[in-house]
């Protein structure tokens, strides 16, 4: 089957007004080869029947699959250890140091595009870690994504060797037990995690979530264009504490895109803050 480049638009055009996901046209084959996988699975005699299907159909079970296979990440246990340990080390204790003199012993994060669940389990396991007496303290920790495939999987917990191989030794006897031949994560943190399926364009799931001090939303901005980055940075903004913190991957910056946020200077690194 040939996929046009007017019928690739099309695609394409459909999936950013649903998700604000958006592939430039060197992503064809990336996608095409998506398409294709569910074109097969439903039988179809062409890509055109596809793309009506899912225009048109009333159920959005459909469109799920699609989104489903298009957005696998990878990701591991203390990906960026560098910018964790800036969290940990600098940031958070800012705000714990805070929070006490208030006597406010809660603290909520929100990792969002949060894939099979390895970033809010490691977050869970630094609050853990580096606040003391944390049985004091009231942590949630909200774990999203539009992906309900790795949602599921991040429910249930369980990980190969290669998900775990950057997690500190004395923490593995501490969070970990080997089942199965995999590794699980034990309740001490795994009771912490809430877990949604969000889709970021969707303004009334981000009205929802509200008094975070942390967003994690690392490595996904890089899959929207400058407009969709703009709204899901502007309500993260509404989901974050007065004085919370905006945590990005590397590669992305709000700051061409939105003047809200205060680049802040805390310890070893910058982080973006909301104003008090």
């Amino acid at each position: 089957m040939n996929l046009s480049d007017e019928l690739y638009s099309k695609f394409t055009r459909l999936i950013y007004q649903k998700t604000g996901l958006h592939y430039e046209p060197g992503k064809k084959y990336y996608v095409q080869k998506r398409l294709e996988k569910q074109v097969e699975r439903l039988r179809l005699d062409s890509f055109n029947a596809y793309y009506m299907l899912l225009k048109f159909s009333d159920s959005a079970a459909e469109f799920e699959r699609l989104i489903n296979d298009l957005t696998v990440n990878e990701t591991y246990f203390f990906r960026d250890f560098p910018q964790l340990r800036h969290f940990a080390e600098d940031v958070l204790q800012l705000v714990v140091k805070e929070k006490r003199r208030n006597n406010d012993y809660k603290i909520k994060i929100w990792s969002a595009a949060c894939s099979s669940g390895e970033e809010p389990y490691t977050l869970a396991i630094i609050l853990q870690e580096m606040i003391d007496e944390p049985e004091e303290w009231d942590f949630s920790i909200i774990a999203s994504d539009i992906n309900t495939d790795v949602l599921q999987s991040a429910k249930i917990g369980l990980y190969d060797f290669r998900s775990v191989r950057d997690v500190p030794t004395e923490y593995f006897d501490k969070y970990f037990s080997l089942r199965d031949g995999k590794f699980a994560v034990n309740s001490a943190i795994k009771n912490l995690i809430h877990f949604r399926k969000i889709n970021l364009m969707d303004s009334k799931a981000f009205s929802e979530i509200t008094g975070c001090d942390f967003i994690f939303c690392r490595n996904a901005l890089i899959y929207f264009d400058d407009h969709s980055r703009k709204k899901v940075v502007d309500n993260f903004y509404h989901s974050l504490n007065p004085g919370g913190f905006l945590f990005l991957g590397h590669s992305e910056s709000v700051g061409r895109i939105t003047s809200a946020y205060q680049p802040q200077r805390i310890g070893s690194g910058i982080v973006y803050g909301r104003h008090k």
